[in-house]
């Protein structure tokens, strides 16, 4: 029964951006030791009854009430709660996922709200909401593989104040975190450089470089290298100095990554691109299919990154079978 149960309450509950618990979708039970509690209080009730005991009735009601109370404080705690998953970061498969989860409040102060992954054996992450306000709690999430995936049940409960019942809620985050290949740990050097059209390698000129200072002009200097007002200053002519020109690009090509299968491939380009961004050097990506030209930067590592997480493996591009 816990199949179709699990598939009831997924369509109840459908996947949203934001989500906020309502009456509709809030549940509450009793937990070990609330049974426990009721099964004590039935039978301080019976021997009131049976011996005739006042202070035994005054007890037993007492203890009840605060029990009634308590399970409205539960049920209080999260009614009304907003959740909202703040937009996740690109990472590795295999690897945490570091995800963040706003708590918004417009009522009074909630304590002792966990919150917890559906489907797998996690810590809950605990939170402190205050009155008319907001937390932000973090979350880890392992992808299992590359590519996009849709984030699991997220379970919301609490059992504030006395533990004896314990009210959740499931919330389905609309969001899909990419992950990336998983780089291949010991992946071989960096393949050469991409020649220059016609094979004859361009060489560099030092006007194509960064700015690195200043020095005396030279025969032969471009006139828009000078620094006239400088040259003022000095009473003699200076122009820039430039280092020498960029080097030439790297090409990272679906052939060249060895002989494996296509996740093999993957995080072997996976670990190049890598390389070449702590490496500050120009590469490009080929893959079946597919061309990214050569470029830097931290937004290029994350293209051909994400190229290579969404890559789909062509037919004409499988690894033959033994």
């Amino acid at each position: 029964m816990r199949a179709p149960f699990q598939r009831w309450l997924l369509r109840r509950h459908p996947r949203s951006a934001r989500w906020v618990i309502g009456q509709r979708t809030l549940y509450i039970l009793p937990t070990g030791a609330g049974w426990v509690f009721g099964a004590v209080l039935a039978l301080m009730l019976l021997a009131a009854i049976n011996l005739q005991l006042s202070l035994g009735y005054l007890l037993a009601f007492v203890l009840g009430g605060t029990a009634f109370a308590s399970m409205l404080q539960t049920h209080r705690t999260l009614r009304g709660l907003q959740l909202q998953l703040r937009e996740p970061m690109p990472g590795f498969a295999g690897q945490p996922l570091a995800l963040q989860v706003e708590c918004l409040n417009a009522g009074p102060a909630r304590h002792g709200i966990a919150l917890v992954w559906d489907d797998a054996r996690t810590r809950a992450a605990w939170v402190d909401v205050p009155a008319e306000g907001h937390a932000v709690v973090e979350l880890q999430w392992t992808p299992p593989a590359r590519g996009l995936h849709a984030l699991p049940p997220l379970r919301v409960q609490t059992s504030y104040p006395f533990g004896l019942f314990r009210a959740w809620t499931l919330w389905q985050p609309a969001a899909t975190p990419l992950a990336w290949p998983a780089p291949e740990v010991h992946a071989p050097p960096l393949p050469r450089a991409e020649p220059r059209p016609g094979g004859v390698p361009r060489p560099a000129r030092e006007e194509d470089g960064d700015f690195a200072g200043v020095r005396p002009y030279r025969r032969g200097d471009p006139p828009h290298e000078l620094l006239w007002k400088k040259s003022a200053h000095h009473g003699e002519l200076v122009t820039r100095e430039r280092q020498a020109g960029a080097p030439a690009p790297l090409c990272l090509r679906w052939q060249d990554s060895g002989g494996g299968d296509t996740e093999a491939r993957l995080a072997r380009l996976t670990a190049w691109v890598l390389a070449a961004a702590r490496a500050e050097a120009p590469c490009a990506l080929e893959l079946p299919g597919q061309r990214i030209p050569a470029g830097t930067g931290a937004a290029h590592r994350q293209r051909l990154l994400q190229a290579l997480a969404l890559w789909a493996q062509a037919p004409d591009t499988a690894p033959p079978r033994s």
